[in-house]
């Protein structure tokens, strides 16, 4: 299938920006007359979130290696080819530009951390050939990796869920599998050539205008 449109990936931790800043990314490219889709990942209002929800609540363990990161992995992959083939693979193929708050992105991130660090790059290979050329859903043009540093993103968390930990899935609840996450993170953004915006000043985020101008100062050479 010959690519025809443009795929933009928002990733980072949990709390780190994600959903404003692809927002906010979408806003920008609709005033220049670019008319962007914007979608998110996991896609919970369909049915394909199913595994996703009960792996996340905690039905198949309480520690997010309960469950191992190939398995996991498909979970979430097949959301992503329910999303692809319903909602916005038309779309993208005639053309159109496509912005995604998480990805395939985010099964490298967050199934790597479960891993030894000497597993990572075997497991990616087995990722994208998974998903990008078994299961035929797009790569990404550009992804932009937010960086927030662990302790921040659970306090953003908790501001979002007023200190109810209650809420909090099985990810989101623990610091120790978010730093493993964001150590691989910085290696995959290394490795795959993902622009990085340093989302920290001293000790909080900076201002959501100045990231957003940074991260669509990258996009625009895309278009």
């Amino acid at each position: 299938m010959q690519k025809k449109g443009r795929l933009i990936v928002i990733e980072g931790l949990d709390g780190s920006g994600k959903g404003t800043q692809a927002k906010r990314l979408a806003e920008a490219l609709s005033a220049r007359g670019k008319n962007p889709l914007q979608v998110s990942f996991p896609d919970y209002e369909s049915d394909s979130s199913a595994l996703v929800k009960m792996y996340l609540a905690g039905e198949f363990g309480k520690d997010p290696s309960d469950v191992n990161a190939y398995a996991a992995s498909s979970f979430f992959a097949m959301d992503r080819f329910a999303s692809y083939k319903e909602k916005w693979g038309r779309f993208y193929n005639e053309g159109g530009i496509v912005i995604a708050d998480r990805y395939t992105t985010s099964n490298a991130v967050h199934q790597c951390s479960k891993l030894p660090e000497a597993e990572w790059d075997g497991f990616l290979t087995w990722l994208f050939h998974y998903e990008y050329t078994l299961l035929g859903i797009p790569e990404p043009d550009l992804v932009v990796y937010l960086r927030v540093a662990p302790e921040v993103s659970q306090k953003l968390m908790d501001e979002r869920y007023h200190g109810d930990e209650r809420k909090k899935d099985i990810h989101e609840s623990n610091l120790a599998y978010l730093q493993r996450s964001r150590k691989a993170a910085d290696y995959c953004a290394g490795k795959l050539g993902w622009r990085t915006v340093e989302c920290i000043h001293g000790d909080g985020m900076r201002a959501i205008d100045d990231i957003q101008a940074e991260i669509e100062q990258s996009v625009l050479p895309l278009l």
